[in-house]
């Protein structure tokens, strides 16, 4: 398989749609209100990874396109849990893609304690061909629920995915505790939000330095 001709639109994708949810942001900034959006990353999934997840699940190359789902990926992180569901409703609303299927990490939490929202899309990519429509998943979740994953992903690398019981346990405990915390930031976001206002204002009246 020639992989570089393979993940070309994927990175096409991967970069057009940065750019989209990035604007999505910038967008409340311009209007100088809350942006349900702090950052938006995104990637196209290592060769060695969808190699590996195609031996898992037994996909055959010529498969790969439909089987697997995040070989382009999106990550868009929020403040609050609330945000998470706001920009749901914003990329349901979009007619640039198509929403696939949706899954609910948070309401419906995974064994091991990870939360996330993700939404798998069909994405329109231009290619010297014509129109190619891929597969993509959005992950979006709070800045708590990302450093919990993150941390469990590396542990995972770290023990081939078969990380200890003990380990596993503490985990869970942590994702319960920054669960709490997102839950606990919920309920005086209003105070944040106030602030974080009147932190800008302060920002926007101080004179520039023009030595």
């Amino acid at each position: 398989m020639n992989w570089e001709m393979f993940l070309a639109p994927y990175n096409q994708a991967v970069d057009e749609l940065k750019v989209k949810l990035k604007g999505m942001r910038a967008q409340y900034e311009y209007g100088s209100t809350h942006s349900p959006i702090e950052f938006v990353t995104g990637r196209v999934k290592p060769i060695q990874s969808i190699l590996a997840k195609a031996r898992e699940r037994n996909i055959a190359y010529p498969d790969l396109e439909d089987e697997i789902q995040d070989i382009a990926g999106l990550r868009v992180v929020c403040q609050f849990v609330d945000d998470i569901y706001t920009v749901v409703g914003m990329l349901r609303q979009r007619k640039d893609f198509d929403i696939i299927e949706e899954k609910d990490y948070i309401s419906k939490k995974k064994e091991s304690g990870y939360r996330s929202y993700h939404v798998i899309i069909e994405y329109p990519v231009e290619t010297i061909q014509g129109e190619k429509k891929l597969l993509a998943e959005i992950q979006i979740r709070t800045l708590a629920m990302n450093f919990w994953a993150t941390n469990e992903h590396s542990l995972n690398y770290k023990y081939s995915g078969q990380i200890p019981i003990e380990v596993k346990a503490r985990l869970k405990k942590a994702a319960e505790a920054a669960f709490q915390l997102d839950e606990e930031m919920s309920k005086i976001r209003n105070e944040i939000q106030e602030a974080q206002a009147i932190f800008r204002k302060k920002n926007d009246n101080e004179p520039t330095d023009k030595s």
